[in-house]
């Protein structure tokens, strides 16, 4: 039989901030802060489409997703042998100063300054994303 190559669920992720240059997080039942996405379905008509869906349920906010956030692809193991590719987008938010709502997805609803994520429960590869995006924003 021949080897088959692994294949693992794509969940397309957005650092979206909001007025005040806050990014907006979520806390899922792991106690854990997440971006804001979800799953790419095949259905789906692109990443960036599927990303500005996913941002309006689950935040009330319309974003336009925009870049690829350079080092925002990666691999996630959320529980022991569950992997999951993340693909981060920056996001342009079309309702800046709507404040956003949390879904019956998630616990908690957030909006954090840069300088505060370095300390949240939170993988590596979302807080490095985060500060790629700022980083990009300000260049």
């Amino acid at each position: 039989m021949p080897d088959t190559p692994p294949t693992w669920p794509v969940s397309v992720k957005a650092v979206a901030l909001d007025i005040h240059q806050r990014v907006l997080l979520l806390k899922n039942e792991r106690e854990e802060w997440e971006l804001p996405g979800g799953r790419l379905e095949p259905g789906d008509d692109s990443p960036g489409t599927t990303v500005a869906r996913e941002l309006r349920e689950e935040t009330g906010w319309e974003v336009k997703a925009g870049p690829l956030i350079d080092g925002g692809v990666w691999i996630y193991e959320p529980i022991p042998g569950r992997r999951v590719l993340v693909v981060t987008y920056g996001c342009a938010v079309l309702t800046p100063d709507r404040a956003p709502v949390v879904s019956h997805e998630h616990k908690e609803v957030g909006l954090f300054k840069a300088d505060d994520v370095a300390g949240l429960r939170m993988p590596q590869g979302y807080k490095r994303a985060i500060a790629r995006w700022y980083g990009q924003r300000h260049a």
